[in-house]
């Protein structure tokens, strides 16, 4: 028996299994497709993930093999007639390590993530479609095609839009998929344009956009997006309106619908949600893989611990977060905005009102002392280790103008704040033993 069986691939079930492997976890993640998927698909990498990708141990690589998104530049015919940016780059701070948006092509994203959790010991079993999952009082049954039964304590569903995992276990998908509104997406190569740009023909602001084209870093593929129906023969409609550009390789291709959905539930008993399996975006606003990876960074060490009180607090924080999410993509959808800012970097998000945020600051993110929040555990910032500690506590000074101690959750935010005399109650309350080392990775 499994403590943990993860159904998908994307960086949603990468980001849990690294979370779950890093601290020990016994897991097995499982994946319906043959091998890995091509395609771009989601390319923009917030800044609150490329937080989280530097306490996985990954933000190196994710650094070195993307890139900032480039200028874009519009056009008729071959005159550009306008040029600008949908981001203003910004420099590093002491609060924001990482404040612009990268630009990293899906495939490659997922890559580095196995690479990492292949590092920890645990690799994705490919072809493992779940096709049926069943829970009792004592954890969860899962049948893959081979006919092979999994039982496993916790089953989280991390398999996509249409998630098998979640119509097993009744849970409601609610909101609107627009049929009549579709793009097409595809990879390809193309001559006749830079790699420095992002380059369009239409306007994106009143819909009217023809196609755009966008070089991937590290490669030598555009990202093609145009509105579809009606445009199979992606060469022509190339040629219609860009005649000096041409299409001499079609790499990959899909068709995108415009899905707006939420689950009811973002668990029922042993089985959990997250990713597109909990909620699924328009584009605008690059939201959806990113609260994906966030979905698993709250879940990972709340599985790790296991306490029930704790485990409750999971459909409370994301849900809310993912309803905002979704009233802010939607809107920039509707209105045509595809700029990227502080609405959109996720830095901003917090867990105000859980039961799990106590004080005046809990729920909210750190925002402060990144390189001791690498690992699997808390921190504690006050001026003297409280009695109940032990040995493997981290202990860091105040804040400037800090009043009482501060408790920072393994996902860097802070969990409790106040008289150092109420923290052993908050901590036995969730069933947290005591803070474990940051320095564990």
């Amino acid at each position: 028996m499994t403590h943990v069986l993860i159904v998908g691939s994307g960086p949603a079930g990468l980001t849990l299994a690294i979370e779950l492997a890093r601290r020990g976890v016994d897991l097995r993640i499982v994946e319906r497709s043959p091998r890995p998927p091509g395609g771009v698909r989601g390319k923009g990498l917030q800044p609150r993930t490329l937080e989280v990708f530097d306490d996985l141990g990954v933000i190196d690589e994710i650094l070195a093999t993307g890139a900032v998104y480039p200028g874009l530049r519009s056009y008729i015919g071959d005159e550009v007639v306008w040029e600008g940016r949908m981001d203003e780059l910004r420099e590093p701070s002491p609060g924001v390590p990482y404040p612009n948006v990268i630009m990293q092509p899906q495939w490659r994203t997922e890559r580095i993530l196995r690479d990492r959790l292949a590092e920890l010991g645990h690799r994705v079993e490919y072809g493992a479609e779940v096709t049926g999952v069943e829970q009792d009082a004592e954890g969860v049954t899962a049948t893959l095609a081979t006919g092979e039964r999994v039982r496993s304590a916790y089953l989280v569903g991390a398999d996509g839009g249409r998630s098998t995992v979640r119509k097993a276990a009744g849970i409601g998908f609610t909101g609107v998929t627009h049929e009549s509104e579709r793009m097409l997406l595809a990879d390809v190569k193309a001559r006749g344009v830079d790699r420095e740009h992002w380059h369009l023909w239409g306007s994106l602001q009143s819909r009217s956009l023809h196609f755009s084209l966008c070089p991937l870093p590290g490669t030598d593929i555009f990202q093609l997006v145009a509105p579809y129906p009606g445009h199979d023969d992606l060469a022509a409609l190339v040629a219609e309106h860009a005649p000096h550009v041409r299409i001499e390789e079609i790499v990959w291709r899909s068709e995108y619908r415009v899905n707006i959905r939420l689950a009811e539930r973002f668990r029922a008993g042993r089985i959990f949600l997250a990713g597109d399996a909990a909620h699924v975006h328009t584009p605008a606003g690059g939201q959806g893989l990113n609260t994906g990876v966030q979905d698993a960074y709250n879940l990972g060490w709340k599985l790790a611990i296991g306490s029930e009180a704790l485990l409750e607090t999971y459909e409370d924080e994301r849900k809310a977060v993912a309803e905002h999410v979704l009233g802010l993509s939607t809107r920039l959808y509707r209105e045509g905005d595809h700029r990227r800012g502080d609405d959109t970097n996720q830095l901003d998000l917090a867990y105000l009102g859980s039961a799990l945020s106590v004080g005046e600051r809990g729920g909210e993110r750190l925002g402060a002392y990144f390189a001791e929040q690498r690992g699997t555990g808390f921190l504690l910032l006050a001026d003297r280790a409280p009695g109940f500690a032990s040995t493997a506590e981290i202990v860091l000074p105040p804040l400037d103008g800090q009043r009482g101690v501060i408790l920072v959750r393994p996902d860097g935010y802070i969990g409790y704040h106040g008289d150092e005399s109420g923290l052993s109650a908050y901590l036995s309350g969730f069933g947290i033993a005591a803070p474990l080392s940051s320095a564990a990775r």
